[in-house]
C-alpha cells in the first residue's frame, strides 16, 4: 500500500471536508486515504485530528485499506508532535505551554535518580506521551459525523497527568463543550458567515461531507455528550473468573455466527 504523503500549501489542493465544513486550509497531512488537520479549540497545545477522506460515519465503515491508512497517518502524526514537543529547545515553540512549576524537592528527586533506564536515548515518541481516542458515533461523544481521531501530546512537566490524581480531567473536556469539535466549526462558520467573509453553500458541504441538519449538518448545533456514568470505586465488585468465563464464551459465539455468515455471503459472491 502507498504511503505517499503531501504537506504541499492548501491552494494547491482540491478542498477537504471535515463532515460539512472546509478545512482545507487546516490540514498539515495528506496520505491516500487520510488527512490530519488541526484543531479550531484544542483542549490542550498540539491536539491534532486525524480522519478518512471519505466521511464515513462510523469506524466500522471503512475499508481494510483506510482503516490501515488512518492509524499509520495517526502514528506519523504522534512521531511529528513528539518532535515538536518532546525535545527541550533553546527557542520553544510559541504553540508551547509554558512549563509547570516543579516543587524543590522533586528537583532534587529527579536529580538522584536520572534519567530513567534508555531514556537518553528513546525515540521522541517515548519522552512523553500521548492520548488517543475516537468518539464512535453521537452516544459516545462525537459531534461531527465524520470518523475522526483525537491526538493529545501529554508533554512531561507542563501537560502531564500528575500521577498522584486518580482520573484524567481530559476525558471529561473530550464529552463536554470544551471538546465539542462540531459545535465549535458551527460557530466558526456562523460568525464567518455572518461577516460577510467567502464560504462554500451549504449545498456543497453537506453532499461532500454531512447529510440532513438533524444528522449533524450546520443547520442544527452539535450538541457535546459520552460521557460515562459517575461509578464510584467501591461500586464497582471485581466479578468471578466463571463469570467472565461466560461472557467469553457468549462473544466467541457470536464471531463463529459472523464467520459462518461471512462464509455463506462469499460462497454466493462466488457463484453470481
Amino acid at each position: 500500500m502507498s504511503t505517499t504523503t503531501t504537506t504541499s500549501p492548501p491552494q494547491q489542493q482540491k478542498p477537504i471536508f471535515f463532515g460539512p465544513f472546509d478545512v482545507t486550509n487546516q490540514i498539515f497531512l495528506q496520505t491516500p486515504h487520510s488527512f490530519a488537520l488541526v484543531n479550531l479549540k484544542p483542549l490542550l497545545p498540539g491536539h491534532v485530528l486525524v480522519c478518512p477522506l471519505r466521511p464515513h460515519r462510523r469506524l466500522t465503515d471503512l475499508s481494510p485499506a483506510e482503516l490501515t491508512d488512518l492509524f499509520t497517518a495517526v502514528q506519523r502524526v504522534q512521531r511529528m508532535l513528539a518532535r515538536h514537543y518532546f525535545f527541550p529547545s533553546s527557542s520553544p515553540s510559541p504553540l508551547s505551554p509554558p512549563p509547570t512549576t516543579t516543587p524543590p524537592q522533586e528537583k532534587e528527586r529527579k536529580k538522584e535518580e536520572g534519567p530513567g533506564p534508555g531514556e537518553e536515548n528513546a525515540p521522541p515518541e517515548q519522552r512523553g506521551a500521548f492520548n488517543i481516542a475516537l468518539q464512535d458515533g453521537p452516544e459516545a461523544g462525537q459531534t461531527v459525523a465524520h470518523v475522526h481521531v483525537h491526538v493529545i501530546p501529554r508533554i512531561r512537566g507542563s501537560t502531564a497527568k500528575p500521577a498522584s490524581t486518580p482520573s484524567d480531567a481530559i476525558y471529561e473536556q473530550m464529552a463536554g463543550e470544551e471538546g465539542n469539535v462540531g459545535g465549535a466549526l458551527w460557530d466558526w462558520e456562523r460568525d464567518r458567515e455572518r461577516a460577510g467573509g467567502h464560504h462554500h453553500h451549504h449545498d456543497e458541504g453537506i453532499e461532500k461531507g454531512g447529510k440532513e441538519e438533524e444528522e449533524g449538518g450546520k443547520g442544527t448545533r452539535p450538541v457535546p455528550g459520552g460521557r460515562f456514568p459517575s461509578i464510584e470505586d467501591a461500586a464497582r465488585v471485581a466479578r468471578g473468573m466463571g463469570e467472565m468465563e461466560a461472557e467469553a464464551r457468549v462473544y466467541r459465539g457470536v464471531l463463529e455466527g459472523m464467520e459462518r455468515e461471512e462464509g455463506e455471503e462469499e460462497e454466493v459472491e462466488a457463484r453470481g
